[in-house]
């Protein structure tokens, strides 16, 4: 999953970034509400974290700018304003969710959880595809009731799947969704990843849809 975050204060921008990173998430940053506008308008984003108190353009015409451009992605609203009318006007302008500062990070990182799963249309923090289990709280998944190890960039990959299991997804769209805007975007290193997890779990649950990507299905389902 990747997370935008928009924020100028730079010590809270850190730690929100290692924050993020620490619990499985690719993460780009902005320190203004241009160069944010700009990520958010030409990049997806599973999620973005705005300030509203941002230099150059303020958080709530940022929103509204990607909402008059149909970017639909979940933004949480950060705010060092805690007043009502504040909220209405993040709300109004867009926002999925409102968190005012100071802020617990374990909270921020659950209503996180709660606008990935809801935009993938899970309702639970739990997350099963036949013997699999992705309990989001934790970034722990388990086959069978036990435990898989598995690397940073293999737990995202599996990740995204099963949030969208069942579903085909394409190899430019897990490239997207996987790194971040930095990273040397090479789509063969998705077949290496796939190759790697389908020795972790049932090798026919993440099935290759010939032209068109990969689809994680129930153990034995026919492609």
């Amino acid at each position: 999953m990747r997370v935008l975050v928009v924020e100028d204060d730079r010590d809270l921008n850190r730690q929100l970034v290692s924050a993020l990173s620490d619990a499985g998430y690719a993460v780009d940053t902005a320190f203004d509400g241009e160069e944010g506008f700009f990520l958010g308008e030409t990049e997806p984003y599973d999620v973005v974290i705005l300030d509203t108190g941002l230099p150059k353009m303020d958080g709530i015409s940022v929103l509204e700018q990607w909402r008059r451009a149909e970017r639909n992605m979940p933004v949480i609203i950060l705010t060092a304003r805690d007043r009502w009318s504040d909220k209405v006007a993040g709300i109004d302008a867009g926002a999925d969710d409102y968190m005012a500062k100071p802020f617990h990070m374990e909270e921020l990182l659950a209503r996180i959880r709660a606008q990935v799963r809801r935009a993938s249309g899970h309702a639970k923090s739990d997350i099963e595809c036949g013997p699999l289990r992705l309990d989001t709280k934790t970034a722990r998944v388990t086959l069978d009731g036990q435990p898989i190890k598995l690397t940073s960039h293999e737990y995202r990959l599996l990740a995204y799947l099963m949030h969208h299991n069942e579903r085909v997804v394409s190899r430019t769209e897990l490239v997207e969704h996987l790194y971040e805007q930095d990273f040397d975007r090479d789509s063969n290193t998705i077949e290496v990843f796939i190759g790697r997890l389908r020795k972790k779990i049932p090798p026919d649950m993440i099935k290759t849809i010939r032209g068109l990507g990969y689809r994680l299905s129930q153990e034995g389902d026919a492609d």
